[in-house]
């Protein structure tokens, strides 16, 4: 059976849907980027922005829209917290758990594909996303880790841990737990996965 043309080409390329809200929670990233509470690394709404995306894009809009938050603030545009951008705040001490937030729509959508037919069920999402936040502080604090000890003196790994990752497990788990709930309520309603 030949495949028409627009059923190759949906496929491959991007819905004008999946382009729009690509394009919203790209946005969104930005704003809750802007929300803020200022700390050595401050704490934000883009970690729920990341995982609302997740949620409700799938992993593939979500990654471009992460990326595309990531790519404006490279090129200057003020998205990342306190109003920064430029490459001067990717490659600054906390800009490993910037770039650490593309690793996370992968890592959940790995998970949630391999437990097959039950990785759609809030607890599996759950705990991908979860494991997925693990990940990206993992990255962010090596990358705060190497950068610091180079730039202003030694750290340990406990240290940044410490300063960087433990005040805000408790927010970001309930950052998660927002997101699922608001894909329980809009997830159907966008239907971009």
């Amino acid at each position: 059976m030949e495949k028409t043309m627009e059923q190759t080409t949906h496929k491959r390329a991007f819905t004008i849907r999946e382009m729009t809200f690509t394009a919203i929670f790209t946005a969104l990233l930005a704003v809750c980027s802007w929300i803020s509470i200022p700390l050595t690394v401050p704490i934000t709404l883009q970690t729920f922005a990341v995982f609302a995306a997740i949620a409700i894009l799938g992993t593939k809009c979500s990654l471009t829209a992460i990326a595309a938050w990531i790519l404006l603030g490279a090129v200057g545009v003020p998205v990342f917290a306190g109003f920064k951008g430029g490459l001067g705040a990717l490659s600054g001490v906390t800009g490993g758990y910037i770039l650490g937030m593309l690793l996370c729509p992968l890592v959940v959508g790995g998970i949630t594909k391999l437990c097959g037919k039950y990785g759609q069920t809030i607890v599996v999402k759950a705990i991908a996303m979860i494991i997925a936040l693990l990940v990206c502080y993992a990255f962010g604090t090596a990358w705060f880790v190497i950068l610091y000890t180079r730039n202003t003196g030694d750290i340990t790994v406990m240290g940044a841990l410490k300063l960087c990752v433990i005040p805000f497990l408790v927010f970001d788990i309930i950052k998660i737990a927002l997101a699922l709930l608001l894909e329980n309520r809009v997830g159907k309603l966008v239907n971009v996965k």
